[in-house]
C-alpha cells in the first residue's frame, strides 16, 4: 500500500539530509510558487530563475525551519515574498502584473476553456489595476488557495490584517469590475 505523505513529514525527511523528501515538495510546490512569482515580476524567464532561486533559499534554510512558527507551505512563500522584493530592489523599476499561466484542465470542453482563459484574463486585467497589497491577498487566497493563516504568515501579518485585507481587496476588486461592467450591480 502506498501513502502520499504529508508536507510536514517530508519537512522533517528533508531536514535530516534526506534531498528525495525535498524533491517531492518542490515537485508538490513548484507550480503554486512559480505562479505567485509570475504573477508579480510578469516575466517568464525571471520568474523561472526567481522560482529556482526561492527553492534553493528554502534548502539551503530548512534547518532555521521551525514547523510550530508557521507551516512548510506559509514559510515558502514568505522566503518567496522577500525573493520577489529584493528583486524589485535590485532592479529599481515598477513592473506591471503579469498574464496568469493559464493551464487548462483536459477535461473541459474547447467551449469552456475559451470561456475560462477570457475570465483569467478580464480578473488579471482587474487585478493589475488594485493596490500591491490587495493583489497579494487576493493571488495568495484565492488564486493558490493559501489558507488566512498561511497567508498570514506569508506576508508577516496576523490573521486579523489578513481578514481586513481580503474584505477591502474583495471590495475593491467588486467596484473596479462594476466600473469596467464586468459583473452587474
Amino acid at each position: 500500500m502506498s501513502t502520499n505523505p504529508t508536507n510536514e513529514a517530508l519537512v522533517a525527511r528533508a531536514a535530516q539530509g534526506d534531498t528525495d523528501a525535498f524533491g517531492d515538495l518542490y515537485e508538490r510546490l513548484l507550480d503554486d510558487i512559480y505562479r505567485y512569482v509570475y504573477y508579480r515580476v510578469s516575466n517568464q524567464q525571471d520568474a523561472e530563475d526567481l522560482t529556482e532561486t526561492i527553492f534553493l533559499k528554502a534548502w539551503q534554510g530548512l534547518a532555521n525551519y521551525k514547523p510550530e512558527g508557521a507551516p512548510f507551505v506559509a514559510w515558502l512563500y514568505r522566503i518567496a515574498h522577500n525573493t520577489v522584493v529584493d528583486h524589485y530592489r535590485t532592479r529599481k523599476i515598477s513592473e506591471p502584473l503579469a498574464d496568469h499561466p493559464y493551464l487548462p484542465d483536459e477535461r473541459e470542453s474547447v467551449e469552456a476553456q475559451v470561456f475560462s482563459r477570457a475570465e483569467v484574463e478580464q480578473l488579471r486585467q482587474t487585478l493589475q489595476e488594485m493596490t500591491p497589497i490587495h493583489q497579494e491577498v487576493l493571488v495568495l487566497r484565492f488564486i493558490n488557495g493559501l489558507s488566512p493563516a498561511e497567508t498570514a504568515a506569508a506576508l508577516n501579518k496576523s490573521n486579523g490584517a489578513i481578514r481586513v485585507l481580503q474584505h477591502r481587496a474583495l471590495k475593491e476588486l467588486q467596484a473596479l469590475m462594476a466600473v469596467g461592467n464586468i459583473i452587474d450591480e
